[in-house]
């Protein structure tokens, strides 16, 4: 490790996959805090508008989930020229790419003031909350430029391995969060759109912190305000890797708007219940999300450098730390589930409604790990059409069918909790013939061209020998060399 760059290419992987999750992970907690701090002051201080923040998630996930998937698959060109050690290609991959983003970021603003009322009542959200809706949104939407670039300045400084600087910033700016929430909720008592404006300001503080940090390094990723804009072979290539994330992001969007669209169907309770829910559920995903990032990482800088039976023994070892970790987590859940709703509200019917998701859910979270590092895997070797696949048939197509047939025989609400864990396992399901059948060891190589399928016999044989060489590995000491 030099300053804050971190290799992964080099040294003991566990050590060096959990130093580089670490940080991420933390990461992940306090930017999972923005969204916490709404709820519960909201909930706390203008219970009346709680509804109305609970069904931000998915709306702000249609809009801005797409360019997050852009910056991701541009973090995996910049993570294969950084392993790979060509610098000069990776900067004009981070120069085009925060070209993208300031152009991104601007259209996204103006989107989102616009369209926020179209997009609430297409959703079917109850009259009496969309006026509190509508304030928030579009506080919210008018600063949405600072987490443009705050994703895109992030995935930069974690394609070359540095995972620190973005939990010092994001420590600082949650706390700022909270306190302004504070502020402007609980002392001043403005409205729901003050919870809105207190999330841009802190998310404008950390984009502000991020940029300052590429500006001022002295290594090869350093950013130079006069070499931003597009480089066409680049920003093609960057599209070629971001979009199929981006679309991925979008159309699983569209699948919960439209899961989101059906719960508005049930009364306010049930709403704010399942609100508080998805913020419980964010926490619980911090391991999946921190491991499933790093694999990606750990992946694009290590068949960068051609260094195949690393990023083998990177890809397993993530996987399974973040199921274990995920189902751990389920599992307290599952005793827990309402204590931990009622941390958001003390309304007995939401915290029953709440509960009972979770109740549901938690248990299945080993394979909504297992499914997004698979994807991480997928991102990391060049092959991010196939979650984008993946994804696109199960957790929309799927799931918005047999939610469609479910809630016409019965309106119950368990049938939407229940989609979710049945959708889960049938992309596990699918990830799974990819990682044994598909050979993205090699899928970067020109060589190989885009990988050659594995025949079946060959892929149940890897599953068997896989299986029996994490009976037999011991130890925390330097990694044995594989067969």
């Amino acid at each position: 490790m030099q300053g804050s760059k971190r290799s992964l290419t080099e040294g003991s992987i566990k050590k060096g996959l959990i130093l580089f999750a670490l940080p991420m992970f933390l990461s992940s907690l306090f930017q999972q805090l923005y969204n916490t701090a709404d709820t519960v002051i909201v909930g706390h201080f203008l219970p009346e508008a709680l509804a109305s923040v609970s069904t931000s998630g998915n709306l702000v996930f249609l809009l801005v989930g797409f360019f997050h998937g852009m910056s991701v698959g541009a973090g995996v060109v910049v993570a294969k020229y950084f392993g790979a050690k060509e610098h000069e290609n990776m900067r004009k991959a981070i120069h085009t790419n925060l070209a993208f983003g300031i152009v991104a970021g601007l259209l996204l603003s103006i989107i989102g003031a616009l369209c926020t009322p179209a997009i609430l009542r297409l959703l079917k959200t109850p009259e009496e909350i969309i006026p509190y809706s509508v304030e928030y949104f579009r506080t919210y939407f008018g600063g949405v430029f600072t987490v443009v670039i705050y994703n895109i300045c992030v995935g930069v400084l974690q394609a070359v391995g540095d995972s620190k600087h973005p939990l010092y910033y994001l420590i600082f700016s949650s706390v700022l969060n909270v306190a302004l929430d504070l502020l402007f909720i609980g002392a001043f008592h403005w409205g729901v759109w003050s919870a809105g404006l207190a999330t841009v300001i802190s998310q404008g503080v950390s984009a502000v912190l991020c940029f300052a940090r590429l500006l001022r390094v002295k290594e090869v990723y350093r950013v130079s305000l006069k070499e931003i804009k597009f480089h066409r072979g680049m920003l093609s290539r960057i599209i070629r890797f971001g979009l199929p994330s981006g679309v991925q992001n979008s159309v699983i969007a569209i699948a919960n708007l439209f899961v989101q669209s059906n719960v508005n169907t049930f009364d306010e309770t049930v709403i704010s219940g399942v609100g508080c829910y998805s913020k419980v559920e964010g926490f619980a995903f911090l391991p999946i999300t921190c491991f499933s990032m790093a694999i990606t990482t750990f992946i694009g800088q290590n068949l960068g450098a051609k260094q195949y039976d690393r990023a083998k023994k990177g890809a397993r070892f993530g996987i399974l730390c973040s199921v274990i970790l995920a189902e751990v987590v389920g599992v307290i859940l599952f005793f827990g589930a309402p204590f931990f709703i009622s941390l958001f509200t003390s309304d007995q019917g939401v915290i029953a409604s709440g509960a009972r998701q979770c109740k549901t859910e938690a248990l299945f979270y080993f394979l909504l790990a297992f499914s997004h590092c698979i994807a991480g895997v997928c991102r990391g070797s060049g092959k991010p059409n196939v979650p984008m696949y993946v994804m696109l048939g199960c957790w929309c197509v799927i799931r918005v069918i047999v939610l469609s047939i479910a809630l016409a025989i019965k309106h119950d609400i368990l049938f939407v909790f229940c989609v979710y864990p049945a959708t889960w396992l049938l992309s596990s399901i699918c990830f799974l013939c990819f990682y044994f059948g598909y050979d993205w060891l090699h899928a970067f190589d020109k060589k190989a061209g885009n990988g050659a399928s594995l025949p079946i016999k060959t892929a149940v044989k890897n599953v068997t020998e896989t299986a029996v060489e994490t009976e037999t590995e011991a130890g925390d000491g330097e990694e044995k060399s594989e067969t």
